[in-house]
């Protein structure tokens, strides 16, 4: 059998390390060398990614890699890495943020503090750490990883929201890794492992006196990753701490919704299947109520938000509330349907908090018209017809037929639209895929809790489509006589890039909905992940010379 190829497994999570060691090394020194390495290894380590997203799409098997480590122990005792379909879905969408959201803080953001980029970098090995691990230890060491630094990217610039909010966040999530620590104890005395596939292993063979301990460190572990996952209630936190966040900062958190909800994706899969015996589906009930509540508080919350940072955070509450719900059924077409929803909300995600701070940026600072355009800062008018006379005068009697039309604000208008129709689940873009399949899904379900899941579905995405409907008209619609938005090259590439990843999603709706459905699949029969994991052995040493 071919040895499975490491490097492609482990590259993404050393090479952030790597690369955050060398930009400590740099200090504030080399301000455009460090951006160039900054780019670079998140181009890399998103090129890695795809890769073995390729890798897996073409020979589906899950590749599991042992750590070599002085001991040389093989699984479940010594250190996995493990890469499947779902965990390369998810790493593919952190390199993807990480990407969008590091170009555009070249525009200025970098510059607000001396560590953004070796900060950024930590982020970036966290989240793919936390996506490739195998043992809930790891798991708890990348989820410090990226909260250590995410805490410091909340404050980045500081200011007073940002302060008031970071803490908030700062003890909510050393709350939940207090619980994490508290669930991976409880698990350990039951089981006497932390390997994630080996407790799979052993779990249907707890003793029946031991059965509630073990739900019981499960539900604390649960709690844990909730309130990362911000379900309601445990969510409260999030709207504020993302609106107060930098635009490039609160792009890149995102994903970090996902995974706590990644988490509880994975081990709920594995630990309680079918075959799990008097444990299996255990929690299942409160993951559907919980994550139904989840969406219903997060509608409401975008309809009555009056801020754009403000909607896209209550978009990202929805999302994971969505995908919460639909695991909690336990059918692979509904969750399949889910993941496909959850790869195109957090992008959409990630767009709307990138196009925040340009709109909202020419709804605070008012420009002369000699400072509009130097040539760098804003994009050209798409056309300069003198119009007519005396035709189609407004109020000030001023023409509007031929009246220029800045590019930047029809640029930053036609991205929200994309954003808006995704978010909301409107035809024809993915968003509108991904909730028609699970509508179709949760339709031979035929159980009171699929109806509420069908009817909000439906109620989210008109209450998300009023509210985004709004906003648009607020920045595009009744802009009066505002200065067009200023836009520089490194806000407008980020943006563009992910407006067409939003299209080539649509665009290739079958083939990628067929993945998720089979990544759900794998997810809902986890005998080969089990079996890759345990069977994960350390390259062997080389023989010593003898002297």
């Amino acid at each position: 059998m071919t040895p499975p190829p490491e490097p492609l497994v482990v590259a993404p999570v050393l090479l952030p390390l790597a690369t955050a060691a060398l930009l400590l090394g740099l200090g504030g020194r080399r301000r455009r060398l460090r951006a160039v390495l900054g780019v670079g290894s998140a181009v890399l380590g998103l090129t890695l990614v795809a890769a073995l997203a390729l890798r897996l799409h073409a020979e589906p098997l899950p590749l599991a890699y042992a750590v070599h480590l002085p001991g040389n122990w093989p699984a479940p005792f010594g250190i996995v890495l493990v890469a499947d379909h779902l965990s390369a879905l998810m790493a593919l969408l952190a390199g993807s943020v990480g990407l969008a959201a590091l170009l555009f803080a070249l525009a200025r953001w970098q510059h607000a503090g001396v560590h953004f980029h070796p900060l950024f970098q930590l982020q970036l090995a966290g989240l793919y750490g936390a996506f490739l691990t195998g043992d809930l230890f790891n798991l708890f060491v990348f989820f410090e990883v990226l909260l250590a630094a995410s805490y410091a990217l909340l404050l980045h610039a500081s200011g007073l929201a940002r302060v008031r909010a970071g803490l908030h966040y700062i003890a909510v999530n050393l709350a939940a890794s207090l619980l994490f620590l508290v669930g991976v104890a409880v698990l350990y005395g039951v089981t006497g492992t932390l390997n994630m596939a080996d407790i799979a292993r052993v779990l249907p063979s707890v003793p029946a006196g031991d059965r509630g301990l073990l739900h019981a460190g499960a539900a604390i572990l649960a709690v844990a990753f909730l309130a990362k996952a911000a379900a309601w209630p445990l969510g409260w936190w999030l709207p504020a701490a993302y609106s107060a966040a930098s635009a490039p900062a609160a792009a890149l958190f995102a994903i970090l919704t996902k995974v706590g909800v990644y988490a509880l994706l994975r081990l709920w899969t594995l630990w309680f299947p079918p075959a799990a015996g008097a444990s299996a589906g255990f929690g299942g009930v409160a993951l559907v109520w919980g994550g139904l509540a989840t969406l219903g508080f997060a509608a409401l919350g975008m309809l009555a938000s009056q801020q754009l940072g403000r909607l896209a955070a209550y978009g990202v509450v929805a999302s994971s509330g969505t995908v919460l719900a639909a695991l909690g059924f336990g059918a692979p077409a509904l969750t399949g349907g889910a993941l496909y929803y959850l790869a195109s909300s957090t992008l959409a995600a990630c767009l709307l908090f990138l196009l925040v701070e340009p709109l909202e940026r020419a709804r605070q600072v008012e420009l002369g018209p000699q400072d509009f355009d130097d040539g760098n800062a804003a994009l050209p008018a798409f056309f300069d017809a003198k119009p007519a006379p005396s035709i189609n005068l407004d109020d000030d009697e001023q023409a509007l037929i031929g009246r220029a039309f800045p590019a930047a604000l029809a640029f930053l208008g036609i991205a929200f639209v994309v954003c808006a129709l995704v978010v909301a689940g409107l035809p024809p873009l993915s968003g509108f895929v991904g909730k028609l399949a699970m509508l179709q899904a949760l339709l031979p379900l035929a159980t009171p809790a699929a109806a509420v899941m069908f009817v909000l579905l439906l109620g989210s995405g008109l209450l998300a489509a009023l509210a985004l409907v709004r906003a648009g008209m607020r920045h595009f619609w009744s802009a009066g006589e505002r200065p067009p938005p200023r836009l520089r090259l490194a806000e407008g590439a980020p943006i563009a890039a992910l407006a067409l990843v939003l299209l080539a999603l649509a665009a290739q709706g079958g083939p990628l909905l067929e993945y998720t459905q089979a990544t759900a699949r794998a997810l809902h029969e986890p005998a080969r992940y089990i079996e890759a994991v345990l069977g994960a052995r350390p390259r062997e040493r080389a023989p010593e010379p003898v002297s």
